[in-house]
């Protein structure tokens, strides 16, 4: 016999604990952290169902599938985070789809964003690039405050902080030293910048946000811990 599925509400109360203790364990007050809940490939009626549950906070990675759910969920006051990465073509349909874009990750793409932005102010957070590999987007670490700096003086955007992607590790601990440089990065912008410059950090997911909440993340991206595995195509 099969067992019956654990529901996202199950999930939910115990990423909740989860990020209590690590709170907890660095002195942090753990109502000071958004939980964004990483939605792509989701049905509707899941994303629903976490609202209901008390989360406001959904991430997506693309564009068109963000689009697909606003007939099922667009009487929902949801915050809408745009967390994958963005192609330029496509950002005057993310002002519009999304509350905050989190994945920025060069000056012509924050310049696009703050062309389409005219008449309202865009919450968006600088990409660093923490991952090696070519493949993987961001800012350079060597860059970041020249770009910053640009972003920054953009009039139609509200740059609210920094986010990051880590390489995995099977061992969360392995992941540490990336989201520690990535506060690091976040308290030299401050220092430059203002002491209340850039306030949010992004980083740690479903297999290492304790790590990344003790290392002084305010925002932690979470999917499979909440929705349970992807169904591969």
């Amino acid at each position: 016999m099969t067992a019956a599925p654990v529901s996202v509400v199950h999930n939910l109360a115990n990423v909740r604990e989860r990020i209590e203790r690590a709170a907890s364990r660095v002195g942090r007050n753990a109502g000071d952290l958004t939980l964004v809940a990483v939605s792509k490939a989701q049905p509707a009626e899941k994303i629903a169902e976490l609202y209901e549950a008390g989360i406001r906070h959904f991430g997506e990675n693309k564009v068109q599938e963000r689009e697909s759910k606003t007939p099922r969920l667009g009487g929902l006051d949801i915050t809408w985070h745009m967390i994958g990465h963005l192609q330029k073509n496509k950002a005057a349909r993310s002002v519009v789809l999304f509350h905050t874009v989190d994945s920025v990750d060069s000056m012509v793409l924050a310049k696009k964003l703050n062309h389409h932005s005219s008449e309202n102010r865009l919450r968006v957070l600088i990409e660093v690039k923490l991952d090696p590999e070519p493949a993987k987007s961001g800012v350079a670490s060597e860059e970041l405050a020249r770009v910053a700096e640009g972003i920054l003086r953009l009039p139609h955007l509200n740059v609210c902080g920094l986010m990051g992607v880590p390489p995995y590790f099977d061992d969360p601990e392995e992941v540490r030293p990336y989201f520690r440089r990535l506060r690091e990065l976040r308290d030299e912008l401050a220092s430059r910048f203002g002491s209340t410059t850039l306030p949010v950090l992004s980083m740690g997911m479903s297999h290492d946000f304790e790590a990344a909440i003790e290392e002084g993340a305010t925002e932690v991206r979470i999917g499979t811990a909440l929705f349970g595995e992807r169904q591969k195509a």
